[in-house]
């Protein structure tokens, strides 16, 4: 078991995470905070399919924590089966978005359980404990958040966009449903003031599909900066591209520099420092919040527990000041 990083007295630490890229870090993370990790996870890319209530990236979380995860795919379950898509097919059904016979006993039980009247937070935590995760995860909010994309084919719900369409389309814009009116979970706001608390961390996922939803939640980003702890974010960029997903292809579309020193600008106000790739040190001038350039590439656990204790001592060398 690696050693921990601590701050001084030790402190729990908030990963502010979407799917893929968050998780990564936040395994990371586990491996050195155990349970004074909290990860926050965005909840706008859920959606209603087949009647089940699916949760992209609280799910990817989840398996990723608790050791699940298909590491050669990148998502989903390990050793996961296909009998119930291809059974769906052969009726003609729905079949672009693919569940696996595994990860289908999960949205079934979440579905159920929502249905008798128990909220999201509640169902993740007792699926947490159940699979002996050590983190807390905590929905940003219980109530409903949607990404719509405007694209070039019309506007698209983000799994539509992001699953069926892969992509391709142009995107014009990005709005999240609902968020004006969603209250932030009670359980995050009490981790956000708590004195326990020693830095929040905005994982690696995209900015604007992953990272945004999550900040449109009314009250989150004044509890951030009212916390008084620093808030690093991990910059998605990597010598000038996005390694995993459509982030560096959505930048530019919108029209936005592929590079840190834009992700620090969309984050402006609200981060104290930015950790960035090695590869990308030209990106610091202009750059107002504190950097520090490291490798950022996470290729397998080891490297995801570098990276977490490059982070999490960034964050404790600007708490000190």
């Amino acid at each position: 078991m690696p050693s921990p990083v601590t701050f001084d007295p030790p402190r729990t630490v908030i990963a502010i995470c979407g799917g893929v890229g968050g998780a990564k870090l936040a395994l990371g993370l586990k491996h050195l905070l155990g349970e004074r990790l909290i990860v926050v996870v965005n909840v706008a890319d859920d959606f209603e399919h087949m009647g089940l209530r699916i949760c992209p990236d609280l799910d990817t979380v989840i398996y990723t924590l608790s050791g699940l995860s298909d590491e050669v795919r990148g998502w989903g379950r390990a050793g996961e089966t296909w009998n119930f898509m291809e059974a769906i097919r052969q009726l003609g059904g729905e079949s672009w978005f693919a569940l696996g016979d595994r990860d289908l006993a999960l949205h079934v039980e979440r579905t159920r359980r929502l249905a008798a009247g128990e909220t999201l937070t509640s169902i993740i935590a007792g699926i947490a404990a159940t699979l002996e995760i050590a983190p807390r995860i905590l929905p940003v909010t219980d109530d409903d958040v949607r990404t719509k994309v405007v694209t070039s084919i019309g506007t698209l719900d983000f799994q539509r966009y992001f699953v069926e369409h892969r992509c391709e389309p142009t995107v014009r814009s990005i709005s999240f449903d609902g968020a004006t009116v969603a209250r932030l979970n009670p359980l995050v706001s009490a981790a956000l003031s708590s004195t326990e608390l020693g830095a929040i961390i905005l994982c690696p996922s995209n900015p604007y599909l992953s990272i945004d939803p999550i900040l449109a939640v009314p009250g989150l980003s004044d509890a951030m900066r009212r916390s008084g702890v620093p808030v690093v974010a991990v910059s998605p960029i990597i010598g000038g591209r996005a390694i995993k997903g459509p982030t560096a292809k959505i930048m530019s579309e919108l029209n936005i520099e592929t590079t840190s020193a834009s992700i620090a600008k969309h984050y402006t106000g609200l981060i104290d420092g930015l950790l960035i790739d090695s590869s990308d040190t030209a990106d610091v001038e202009g750059i107002a919040a504190h950097v520090h350039a490291t490798p950022t590439l996470m290729t397998d656990l080891p490297s995801r527990i570098v990276l977490a204790r490059e982070t999490l001592a960034f964050a404790a060398r600007l708490a000190a000041g």
